[in-house]
């Protein structure tokens, strides 16, 4: 005679073997459905998952070719597919996350097919969406690598991982959290840039990284032609346009004098102590459609030794345009001095730039190098680590890779280095105040230490000012001369 424990158990089993079954036919139901799913039927070839094994499937392709929904398409069908797994959708803000992979046009919410009378549910302020089968998704913010830790992951999909701030959330939050099935699969959708992380999956030779790339072209069907045509005229044949429109991933130019990785390897998302800020300018002497850009950046001295590139507001303006978005960035940066090329220009700019501030300081300097000797100095603190980029500057910084002396340089470049060599030659904001402290290169103008024995920004020699000593009349003695 059984007991009524025994009975329960029985029962217990029961029931867990008809919820087996109910789930597994579920999930039958569920590939069957997917064969027909909105990204099975709408995905371009290109856009369907790799027919050999990968642990990781990185797209990288132009801006439009669809990559939120290839990601999105793909996360549903596993999610679907396999009940009680548990995925993670990563991207750099939580608020990138929400309103672009889960609840955009081409989110998850779509492509999953979200049906809350059979049991599907959203919980948007916690971040987490339970599917009918027991499947849930963590909505997981690259900001914060720490909520990625204690996951058990069957899978993931990170959107636009080349803008993730920190690589420990890959490294540290969410490889080890991928370990739940005999493969646990990550699609990786984002545009081209060369940063650690990329670089490092890229270099994969061992099989388990499958690369797929794309253009923006690729899915000209379901982009504006105008929006197309805009965007062909700007940017093809530059390589920003390689790089944003036609997915190539490009890294060092032959014989620039920058390269990605020198600003990659040192580039923070915070930094504030600093002992001297300059608003560096060159400037554009025209306002038409075809004039140049004006190059606005701002550049720091941080109380560590370092150099810092704070801002980029370059813009195309008239010169009362651009001359109040310096004030502006003069005054939001509490910046020490303005630095303003007059090779073009002359005092006209100075005198614009005061019709804004009165109270402006300002210093006009007149290159005498070449642009090649300007750049080179700054190049090599670059490359010796001292110069820090707070953030991304992808305007700025494809002009500092691409460009080659002996071309143009660009005017984002310019301001660049105008800013940090006005930062090397004026080691303090009394510098200017009291010339009589320094002196003045007889090749480039710059300012130097009067005990420097040569130029700070181009190397000429120069024969330092030796102090004068205090005469014996000035202390009130008589004088005797030698006959």
């Amino acid at each position: 005679m059984t007991t009524i424990v025994q009975q329960r158990l029985l029962k217990a089993k029961k029931y867990k073997s008809l919820l087996l079954k109910e789930q597994e036919l579920l999930s039958r139901q569920a590939i069957e459905e997917l064969k027909n799913s909105r990204y099975r039927t709408l995905a371009r070839p290109n856009q369907l998952p790799p027919t050999e094994d990968f642990r990781l499937w990185l797209v990288i392709s132009g801006r439009g070719f669809g990559k939120t929904f290839l990601g999105s398409g793909w996360l549903a069908e596993k999610a679907r597919s396999i009940p009680n797994s548990e995925w993670a959708i990563v991207a750099p803000t939580f608020t990138d996350v929400r309103r672009t992979c889960v609840e955009g046009p081409s989110g998850f919410l779509k492509a999953v097919d979200l049906r809350k009378d059979k049991g599907d549910f959203y919980n948007r302020s916690n971040g987490q969406i339970t599917l009918s089968n027991g499947s849930r998704i963590h909505l997981v913010s690259a900001d914060e690598p720490d909520r990625a830790r204690g996951l058990n992951l069957s899978g993931a999909w990170l959107d636009e991982a080349s803008s993730f701030r920190y690589e420990e959330i890959w490294t540290e939050g969410l490889a080890p959290a991928l370990r739940i099935g005999d493969n646990p699969q990550v699609v990786v959708t984002t545009t081209p840039r060369p940063t650690k992380l990329i670089r490092d999956w890229m270099s994969r030779t061992d099989g388990s990284v499958v690369v797929t790339r794309g253009s923006t072209f690729d899915n000209a069907e379901n982009l504006s032609e105008a929006a197309l045509a805009e965007l062909k005229a700007r940017y093809d044949g530059t390589r920003l346009g390689r790089q944003e429109l036609y997915g190539e991933l490009l890294l060092d130019t032959p014989g620039a004098l920058f390269t990605q990785t020198m600003i990659d390897e040192h580039r923070v998302q915070h930094y504030n102590d600093f002992t001297r800020v300059v608003v560096a300018v060159d400037p554009a002497v025209t306002s038409g459609e075809d004039s140049d850009l004006t190059g606005i950046v701002v550049c720091g001295l941080g109380a560590d030794g370092n150099y810092y590139v704070i801002a980029d507001k370059s813009c195309k303006d008239t010169p009362m345009g651009w001359s109040r978005r310096v004030n502006v960035a003069y005054e939001d940066y509490q910046a020490d001095r303005v630095i303003v090329e007059k090779n073009q220009g002359g005092d006209f700019i100075e005198t614009t730039l005061r019709q804004i501030n009165p109270h402006m300081a300002i210093t006009g300097i007149t290159a005498k190098l070449s642009k090649k000797l300007r750049a080179e100095p700054v190049a090599s603190l670059y490359e010796q680590g001292k110069v820090f980029h707070i953030g991304n500057f992808d305007a700025l910084e494809e002009q500092m890779v691409s460009w080659i002396p002996g071309d143009e340089s660009p005017d984002r470049l310019d301001a660049m280095v105008h800013g940090i060599t006005a930062l090397i030659t004026q080691t303090s904001k009394f510098d200017l105040a009291f010339s009589g402290a320094t002196q003045a290169c007889p090749k480039c103008g710059a300012n130097n230490s009067k005990t420097d024995m040569s130029c700070r920004v181009c190397y000429y020699k120069i024969t330092p000012v030796n102090e004068q000593r205090i005469s014996s009349s000035s202390a009130g003695f008589p004088q005797f001369q030698k006959r």
